[in-house]
Parts: C-alpha cells; sequence; structure tokens
C-alpha cells in the first residue's frame, strides 16, 4: 500500500479528539497567528507567527549536524538577545539552497519588518516605533533543496500579522501547533505553571516532529514560551541543563535533522527579581516545570513517529556512567532489528543483547540482567530461569513497551524514547515528495 502524503496530512481520523490536548492558557505577551500561504498547494496552514510587541528575551539550540538550514545560518549572523517575531514556515526545509535561501530570507526579513513596523504606528496612533529586520528570526520544516517559496511567503504576510491575536486559547494553540507539522500526525503541545509568592508563572509549549528524529536536537522544532522576566544567558542555561534527558533523550529513526532548533522565549511580563541564577529557588522551581514541559513535547514526538505503533522506554541502571549508559540505550533504541521485533510483537531480546554489544561498551555479560515491562527474561549470562514465552508475548501486545537493562557496574542511569518501525514508515517515506 502506498500512502499519498498529502490525503494522510490531511485525514481527520489521525488527529486525537481536542479533549485529549492539553489546555494552553494566553501567554502574556505573545501574540500568534497562522494561516496557509498554499505551499502544499491544497489550502492547509503551512505558515506561523509569533509576535512579542514588546520584545522578548530568549535562547536557541540548534542541530549539531555539520550542515545546517540556511534559516539557521541566517539566525545565527543576527545574534541578538532580544527579539520581536518568529516566522514559522513548513514544506520547505530552506537546506542545501546556498546564497539564494539566505537572500530569500533577506527579502522575507524586510517585508516582514515593514508590516510589522506599519502595524505599531497605528496601534501607537502616529508614532512611529520600527522593527527591525535583526529584530527577527526564523524556522523552517520540510523538504531539503527545493526552492524556498519567498513569493508565496512574501504575499502571505499581510493576512498573517492581521490575524495576530493575543487571547490565544486551547484552539488557537491546536491551529498554530497544526501550521508547523510536515508528516506529524497531530499537533503537539504542553503547558505548565508554577507559582512564585503571589504571582503565577505561565509555561506554554509546542513541538514538531515525526521523522528524521535522532539526539543532538535530531526535523525537530519546539518554541517555548513563559511570561517570566528571565535574562537570555539564563535561558539559554536552563535549555543547555534540561536537553539532554528530554529532547536529547528520544529517537525515531536515527536519522539527525539539518533544521533541528529548540528555541525559549521570555516575554519579561512577571518581574522576579534580578540577579536569579541556577542555585536560587525561583529559578531551581522553573528548570523542574521546564524540564516536564520538554520531556512531554519530546515523548509525543516519539508517540507520533511515522508510522509509530508503539511507545518504547529504555532505561540503562547502574551504569559506570552516565555516557556509557546513554550509549547502550541509543544502540539498542535505535537498532531496526529492535524496533520491527516491537512492531511484530515478538519478545526476541537477543536483539537486545546484540545492541549492548555493537554499543562499543565494556560490559560484565555475567552481572547484565534484562527485563520488559515486569519480567526477567534474561541474568547471570543467559536466559532467565524464570522466562516464560507466553506472558512475554502478551506483554507485547501493548502499546508502550518497557525494557530495562541493569549492567550491575555502577550507579548512573539513563532513559531513552523510541517507537517500533512499521511498514507505514516505509511507505510514508516513499512517497514523501509526491
Amino acid at each position: 500500500m502506498t500512502i499519498n502524503l498529502k490525503n494522510f496530512l490531511n485525514d481527520k481520523s489521525k488527529l486525537s479528539r481536542m479533549g485529549e490536548f492539553q489546555e494552553l492558557k494566553p501567554v502574556d505577551g505573545l501574540e500568534l497567528s497562522s494561516i496557509s500561504a498554499d505551499l502544499y498547494d491544497n489550502g492547509r496552514d503551512d505558515l506561523a507567527l509569533f509576535y512579542f510587541r514588546e520584545g522578548a528575551n530568549y535562547a536557541t539550540l540548534n542541530t549539531t549536524s555539520s550542515i545546517k538550514s540556511e534559516t539557521i545560518i541566517w539566525n545565527q549572523r543576527s545574534n541578538k538577545k532580544s527579539i520581536k517575531a518568529l516566522l514559522v514556515n513548513t514544506k520547505n526545509a530552506n537546506t542545501f539552497t546556498g546564497k539564494d535561501g539566505l537572500e530569500s530570507l533577506d527579502s522575507v526579513s524586510k517585508n516582514l519588518s515593514r508590516i510589522l513596523t506599519i502595524r505599531e504606528s497605528k496601534k501607537k496612533e502616529g508614532v512611529t516605533e520600527t522593527v527591525k529586520i535583526k529584530d527577527l528570526i526564523f524556522a523552517s520544516t520540510g523538504v531539503i533543496g527545493e526552492k524556498f517559496p519567498t513569493e508565496k511567503i512574501n504575499s502571505s504576510l499581510q493576512q498573517l500579522v492581521d490575524k495576530l491575536r493575543d487571547d490565544h486559547n486551547k484552539m488557537i494553540w491546536i491551529k498554530t501547533a497544526s501550521s508547523i507539522m510536515t508528516t506529524d500526525t497531530k499537533p503537539k503541545l504542553a503547558y505548565e505553571e508554577i507559582t512564585i509568592g503571589n504571582k503565577i508563572i505561565k509555561l506554554a509549549g509546542i513541538a514538531k516532529g515525526a521523522g528524521m528524529i535522532s539526539p543532538n536536537l535530531g526535523t525537530m522544532l519546539s518554541f517555548i514560551f513563559t511570561d517570566a522576566d528571565i535574562a537570555s544567558n539564563l535561558l539559554k542555561t536552563l535549555l543547555k541543563r534540561v536537553i539532554p534527558t528530554t529532547f536529547n533523550a528520544i529517537t525515531v529513526d536515527s536519522d539527525q535533522s539539518t533544521n533541528d532548533m529548540v528555541t525559549l522565549f521570555a516575554t519579561k511580563k512577571i518581574k522576579i527579581g534580578q540577579n536569579r541564577n541556577l542555585t536560587d529557588p525561583v529559578i531551581q522551581k522553573f528548570e523542574l516545570a521546564l524540564k516536564k514541559l520538554c520531556l512531554n513535547l519530546a515523548k509525543q514526538i516519539v508517540v507520533d513517529g511515522e508510522g509509530a505503533k508503539k511507545f518504547i522506554t529504555i532505561k540503562v541502571t547502574n551504569s559506570k556512567s552516565i555516557i556509557s549508559a546513554k550509549k547502550i540505550a541509543f544502540a539498542v533504541g535505535n537498532s531496526p532489528l529492535l524496533k520491527t521485533a516491537v512492531a511484530g510483537e515478538d519478545p526476541n531480546w537477543g536483539r537486545i543483547i546484540m545492541g549492548i554489544g555493537k554499543s562499543g561498551e565494556i560490559v560484565d555479560s555475567e552481572k547484565i540482567i534484562i527485563k520488559f515491562g515486569d519480567f526477567v527474561v534474561a541474568e547471570n549470562g543467559k536466559i532467565s530461569d524464570s522466562y516464560n514465552e507466553e506472558n512475554l508475548k502478551e506483554y507485547m501486545k501493548w502499546d508502550s513497551i518497557r525494557i530495562e537493562i541493569n549492567l550491575n557496574q555502577g550507579g548512573e542511569t539513563f532513559e531513552c524514547y523510541t517507537c517500533d518501525f512499521t511498514h507505514d514508515y516505509i511507505d510514508i517515506n516513499a512517497d514523501y515528495r509526491n
């Protein structure tokens, strides 16, 4: 069976019921809009704008791929600590487009800054408040190597700006998150809030990603917004602290994208006091909420992996180091053999042994204990005496599978998240550009 990607994206049965989505509240200082620039030639929303009228502090972590999108290169040249707007397009990755790709962003940035400046001047009753080109950043996702649709995007910017809203309720968040999807079957949203004294600080985030997902922010985009007044350098530090066990703890297909970026924006509306640092209880509380939100979004990406039917958690315990535990977890999690076995509901634990071995880490096979859920399948260098094939086959029917690898070498633990490989993964990617 061949999947027509356009029909696949528009199949409403693929989307979760609205009641399943977390309730996201408006973040003061942020305006949203999303429209169709007809990049897919089918009328679906494919362009989103996030606008901060009074500016926002921000921090971004980008893909570590040696080949990066022209969009990321353009952003890095700006090198600002505060911005006014983020524009996101889908369908086109603006990668391997060279000088033309960069010049396209120059054109779009000039047009968007002009339209936003006119809008602000009208709201200020004739007082000109210029939105500069360097006040803007971009994100792109989609097909690599195709000419950037500059004309279509430029001709849609006025409508996009006209539709900006600050009363973004649940439906607006869902609509905006849907506009940045590619092969995703549903939008990804998460929300947290914390109380500091008598103030409520909000954190709202969206993400996209279903394929070309691997560690090191590897095509995945995530945008997180808070109304807290946190400096850009501290935002960057907080992102770096939560990414290793959230967005960098997932894999769908081991392929690292050229476009990955996670960006955290602070609208500065809720004052929490100056000179806060990582040891401050307020910042520590914020970090915990940020980590919870990022892990929520990261797991949603895995659940929505291309063709995925099962969510897989691989936990490596009692390792001599975090690095060693991570290498083993991903050696197992990235194995097509393991992922297809799970898809076929086959408890073939030999593929876990294979993954541990190919990781290159030195282990003692006599000490390793492997469990599927609560069932011990291997210990003391051989199949477990309590192994029961029928129990394991029944467990493998679950839509969430947990594999635990106890190395008994130390005290470190790492957990990664992946999904199974089904034939749908092949169908989706074989038909991706059609």
